[in-house]
């Protein structure tokens, strides 16, 4: 079964797009994502699920990474030895970026 680690590469925050679309309450307390911290690693595999403190969103906007690892899949085409990839969460204002590495057991 492979396993992959998740690693938070940056956590960032686009001020314009927040600015010109973010309900104005709300953009008020905004600020990078407040679940992930840069340096944050996770150990996870398609059939275990999420791993604890993981958010649910992000989790689903990689999972596919993930699930190709799991199916001995890699991403040569795209990334020298395939068995990197970078991904990040689609939160369009405060995205997150990973490394998902997969691991070699």
């Amino acid at each position: 079964m492979a396993r992959v680690k998740i690693t938070v590469l940056k956590t960032s925050f686009n001020k314009e797009y927040v600015d010109l679309y973010v309900e104005k309450e709300r953009k008020k307390t905004l600020s990078t994502c407040e679940v992930f911290k840069e340096g944050q690693e996770f150990i996870a595999d398609a059939v275990s699920g999420m791993p604890a403190g993981f958010c649910a969103w992000a989790w689903d906007d990689i999972y596919k990474v993930v699930s190709a690892y799991f199916a001995d899949g890699n991403f040569g085409m795209w990334y020298e030895g395939g068995d990197t990839i970078i991904a990040c969460c689609t939160d369009g204002t405060r995205p997150v970026y990973f490394k998902i590495d997969k691991l070699k057991d």
